[in-house]
């Protein structure tokens, strides 16, 4: 079968032996989970419940009132011991639930799945993935319902199911593909009712033969297309999955509908078969625990709001000497500096890591390396320079908000320029300029 691929890129060494052949364990929830309502592109959740209030599993604890925003379910049942302020993954404090586990794990008596998911008109299916607030587990967290609801002036011929997990380290989505395939093709054929697509395209990378190779046989009874990607990143990223696959490049500024497609991560995709099917809402999730700072490196389902200190003692603890813990991968995560963050519905990742402290950034020499390897045809270089002297005009002309933060360029730079922070830096800048204009 022919490999299928984007331009540019890089190929960084994947360390995913560590847990590419460890089934996922079941962590059992801590005595204490804290549940931020910001987990999700958008707007937070609002508030349903007070202090002494007795929740129970999958009770909806926050309403995500906006369009971009999700609702919070309780991943435990007990007692909420506060509403307030919190530590959270992204580096600020948000408005969180914090609940004493009882350990009964008691379900809320209302949950009901559907007899025949299949017969569910897309809006019923839109409804249900809305109140099981899933958002994307790939880690954009992008609100699912939203991506379910094509404009109708673009209408979605094709549905593509990311099982590239191109980030070096992670092995949860392949875990998943594993142990899970009619889970995820399932959740599929619902996602392309959903959309009203008359396809769908399973892309699996290369170093996932034995995913691959399951899906392929499991397709024949879906009508699905399983197609084999070169492994190199970010392959996951959407518009260079989308280019891959059916050569159908989305346009700057645009989205996927623009060009007919609606992209889902094997994750997700199974979560909406479990909302849809069994009525379950999205209160845990599989994570990879790894990194040269693990005793014992695994493939772990928690509940969301464990916090990671919990998660890190499940793993065996870290080892001596660890000074940096990443959540994600270690190309897109985020450092973290607490281990009473809780796990979010975007973490698909915890990676200790024992990081050489000194660092040292030299001038550009103009190699270019960052422009050949960037997927979205950007010039990095040029666009750092044009944020450091806050010529944000010709920033924005340049294509800045087209990048994905992918760390590609400087993974490539011999400088050892911050290329990702200064675009990122760029980016907010802009960001916040137009909605003060707005305003």
């Amino acid at each position: 079968m022919k490999v299928k691929t984007f331009p540019h890129g890089i190929h960084p060494p994947e360390i995913k032996e560590r847990t590419f052949d460890k089934a996922i364990e079941v962590m059992p929830p801590p005595e204490k989970l804290t549940i931020p309502l910001l987990q999700h592109f958008g707007s937070p959740a609002e508030p349903l419940v007070k202090k002494g209030d007795e929740v129970f599993v999958g009770q909806k604890i926050g309403e995500g009132t906006a369009l971009f925003s999700a609702s919070i379910h309780s991943s435990v049942s007990g007692k909420v011991l506060s509403t307030d302020n919190h530590i959270h993954p992204l580096g600020h404090s948000i408005l969180a639930v914090t609940i004493a586990n009882d350990g009964e794990d008691h379900l809320l008596p209302s949950l009901q799945g559907t007899k025949d998911p299949f017969s569910l008109t897309p809006d019923e299916i839109r409804q249900r993935v809305k109140e099981a607030g899933i958002v994307g587990l790939g880690g954009a967290a992008f609100p699912t319902a939203v991506k379910l609801s094509p404009p109708k002036d673009k209408p979605v011929d094709t549905v593509i199911i990311n099982g590239c997990e191109c980030e070096p380290l992670l092995t949860a989505d392949y875990r998943l593909m594993l142990e899970h395939p009619e889970d995820i093709l399932k959740g599929a054929e619902i996602v392309r009712l959903a959309t009203g697509a008359e396809s769908i395209i399973v892309g699996i990378e290369n170093n996932k033969k034995k995913a691959f190779k399951i899906f392929q046989e499991k397709a024949k009874n879906n009508a699905a297309e399983v197609a084999l990607l070169k492994t190199k990143y970010p392959q996951g990223a959407e518009k260079n999955l989308i280019y891959a696959l059916l050569r159908r490049e989305v346009p700057r500024g645009g989205l996927p509908f623009d060009v007919g497609v609606v992209v889902q991560n094997v994750g997700t995709t199974k979560a909406i078969w479990d909302a849809v099917s069994q009525g379950e809402p999205l209160y845990q999730r599989v994570i990879t625990v790894s990194g040269n700072g693990i005793e014992q490196p695994k493939n772990v389902l928690v509940r969301i709001g464990t916090p990671f200190q919990n998660v890190i003692n499940f793993c065996g603890g870290l080892k001596e000497n660890v000074n940096l813990l990443v959540m994600g991968g270690p190309m897109m995560g985020v450092a973290q500096w607490s281990l009473e963050t809780p796990i979010i519905k975007g973490t698909s990742g915890l990676l200790a890591w024992k990081a050489p402290l000194s660092y040292f950034e030299y001038s550009c020499i103009r190699c270019g390396r960052c422009v050949e390897h960037c997927p979205m045809g950007l010039v990095p270089s040029q666009l750092m320079k044009f944020v450091k002297f806050d010529n944000l005009i010709e920033a924005e002309n340049w294509g800045i908000l087209d990048c994905v933060e992918c760390g590609s360029c400087q993974y490539s730079c011999p400088a050892k320029i911050l290329l990702v922070h200064w675009i990122r830096l760029g980016k907010n800048k802009i960001i916040s300029l137009r909605r003060k204009n707005k305003a």
